[in-house]
């Protein structure tokens, strides 16, 4: 009888072993190096299962590959090591699988410890290494922006738009035009605002606040109407849908749309006309929405605002920004008097709180760290975002009950099995998540544990055990609900100058409001197609930028800790690992301290209470302990920070 034999995606660790994800399934398969058959990290590969999965002897199930169906990449980034008549090309991927041979005739103008592209043309088998061709010379590694260029190489980024895609964006101009007008809402005489960081340039969003009669609120979000510039099939939805989504790389974006649309004719520039899809709710006191209305406007932004001026203003703690704001004050008051009722309610819904602060590295004018701290946020950035949330939710209800092609933004419950290993944490601490009889978990659950933890020493470690518990959130064309915000109903409906759900569902929305609601079924049964297909790219194009965006910020922290080595910091223990102990600083920083630096005694990793214990000593290291550490090693090429403890 013939085995089994399931097709997957590889994931190699740098030991040589690795792991297979299949589509749909939570648990991975394990591979041993052994069974591994020179697959490299990211190959598609056909495997059989030689073990089943043994939970009372807590046995996973293991595989073996047996065919390579695919390999993920053809070219790959790394630094060149050059010898007399060869080099080799070790990769920038630690977990790649093999160094890269390099004949002679293959290595062009590469130099020494250049960072280099090269193109695989041979794959590794029988124990031999891949052979390369070098075809792009990045730049010495130290170079000024070279770091940024390699991973936009390594992840294949499409970081420079075709002449066609920017020619398509130029012939708008950066006036609307006097058709642009028609069946639109003329809202220029309105008061609205944007509220966005100091920097930024792509103003997609932009608000408008009054106190009805009945007491109620109106909020009206105004949303850059992109799909009426980015039409479908033209060569700028075809780049827009390539990219998914942009990537901010730190002083480095790689953008969905040109420039000449995300800052030009499509931002929300204050003084200037422009096209927006608008949602208008009247809201109670309460907090519960009486009315809504989904339209078509022009706008005239009156300020462009920024976080920092808005939070001054509440506290009124700037007399100059008081009196240059003087006459939008009571504007901004009942801005924060909504969004605090907004806030209080999604609180008793169990939403879910994860106050993990960013970190916000300060870059000198060639790109080198010279500072890494917080990223600062305000109570006016909680505004933005309470009315955000609710004009997604808002957006996401009316067009589910429509029964409409649309792409929801789910963030389904986390799975059972990881809440029981949580709650093995958890307990440390003195918490505990309830389960019901039924097998159900709650947001509320979540978020008691993360109201009672402000403010104590390990809160910050709690949100983080609790945040890697829980699921991805992805894009689906089914509605399956938002777990971490407690909604039943939610969408990205807000960004679509950066994110291609949102645009897909603008066009969704301007199709029924342009039809008058009256959509044919043939219609529908197209878009339903798309939206699922839509969902998928965009999801794995959201993956790949936070991965990339991630790796920006390990490398310029690394870089930023280079001179640093031999400083003593204290920091608080944020994970603790069969091979050692992570430690965060306060400026958001995180090394490793391993096992073996531990020269008091011999250490030994309790996997369920995750906690390091001194065999003789007894001694304890667990999440949430304050520790004293010394910087022993920082490289941003391996984007890694070694620490050791002082006693």
């Amino acid at each position: 009888m013939e085995k089994e034999t399931i097709i997957g995606t590889f994931r190699k660790n740098q030991k040589g072993f690795g792991f297979v994800k299949i589509d749909g399934q939570e648990d991975e398969i394990f591979i041993a190096k052994e069974n591994t058959f020179n697959a490299l990290n990211g190959d598609t590969v056909s495997i059989e299962i030689i073990h089943q999965e043994d939970k009372e002897r807590d046995k996973k199930r293991e595989g073996k590959i047996i065919k390579i169906i695919r390999h993920e990449k053809n070219t790959v980034v790394g630094i060149f090591q050059k010898s007399k008549n060869f080099g080799f090309v070790v990769p920038d991927d630690k977990n790649f699988g093999t160094d890269i041979f390099i004949s002679k005739a293959n290595w062009g103008k590469a130099r020494n410890n250049h960072k280099v592209l090269v193109k695989i043309i041979k794959y590794p088998e029988k124990g031999r290494n891949a052979e390369g061709e070098i075809i792009e010379v990045l730049g010495g590694v130290n170079e000024a922006g070279v770091d940024m260029l390699s991973l936009i190489k390594q992840y294949e980024l499409p970081y420079k738009f075709p002449e066609e895609v920017v020619d398509e964006a130029k012939a708008f101009g950066n006036k609307i035009k006097e058709q642009d007008f028609k069946d639109r809402i003329d809202l220029r005489g309105q008061t609205i605002f944007t509220i966005d960081g100091e920097d930024a340039k792509d103003l997609d969003d932009a608000i408008h606040v009054e106190k009805l009669e009945n007491g109620n609120y109106k909020l009206d979000v105004h949303i850059a109407d992109v799909s009426h510039y980015v039409k479908e099939k033209t060569e700028l939805d075809k780049e827009a849908y390539l990219r998914g989504t942009s990537i901010y790389m730190l002083g480095r974006v790689i953008p969905m749309l040109p420039r000449e649309l995300s800052n030009g004719i499509c931002s929300l520039n204050a003084g200037e006309d422009r096209c927006t899809l608008s949602c208008s709710m009247e809201i109670t006191p309460n907090a519960k929405i009486i009315d809504s209305n989904i339209y078509k406007a022009v706008v005239r932004v009156t300020e462009r605002m920024s976080y920092t001026d808005v939070q001054k203003i509440l506290d009124k703690s700037d007399k100059e920004i008081l009196e240059k704001y003087e006459k939008y004050i009571s504007d901004f008051e009942l801005m924060a008097e909504l969004a605090n009722i907004l806030k209080n309610k999604r609180r008793e819904n169990g939403y879910l709180n994860l106050d993990i602060p960013e970190s916000k590295i300060i870059l000198d004018e060639n790109g080198f760290a010279v500072d890494v701290k917080k990223y600062e946020t305000y109570f006016s950035n909680e505004i933005i975002e309470q009315f955000m949330l609710i004009a997604n939710e808002t957006v996401a209800e009316k067009f589910y009950w429509l029964q409409a092609p649309f792409i929801y933004r789910n963030h389904e419950a986390p799975d059972l099995d990881k809440i029981k290993d949580l709650n093995k944490t958890l307990f440390n601490f003195g918490y505990k998540i309830k389960i019901s009889k039924e097998d159900i978990v709650y947001p509320n659950e979540f978020a008691k544990i993360l109201e009672d933890v402000k403010g104590k020493q390990e809160e910050k470690v709690v949100s983080n055990i609790i945040l890697r518990t829980l699921r991805v959130a992805k894009y689906e064309a089914e509605n399956k609900g938002h777990f971490g915000i407690a909604s039943r109903y939610y969408c990205h409906f807000t960004s679509p100058i950066r994110r291609y759900p949102d645009l897909f569902i603008h066009r969704i929305i301007s199709k029924y409001i342009e039809s008058n609601y009256m959509v044919n079924d043939f219609w529908i049964k197209k878009y339903a197609k798309r939206a699922e297909k839509r969902a998928e790219n965009c999801s794995e194009r959201e993956r790949t930028a936070t991965k990339v965006e991630r790796e920006a910020e390990d490398i310029k922290k690394a870089e930023f800790m280079e001179d640093k080595i031999g400083n003593e910091y204290e920091g608080i223990i944020s994970s603790v690992t069969n091979f050692g102990i992570f430690v965060e600083l306060e400026n958001t920083v995180e090394g490793l301290i391993r096992y073996e630096t531990l020269k008091d005694d011999y250490y030994v990793y309790n996997e369920e209470r995750k906690e390091a214990i001194g065999e003789n000593s007894n001694k304890v290291y667990k999440l949430g302990d304050k520790v004293k550490i010394r910087v022993v090693d920082a490289n941003k090429i391996l984007k890694k920070i070694d620490f050791e403890i002082i006693d």
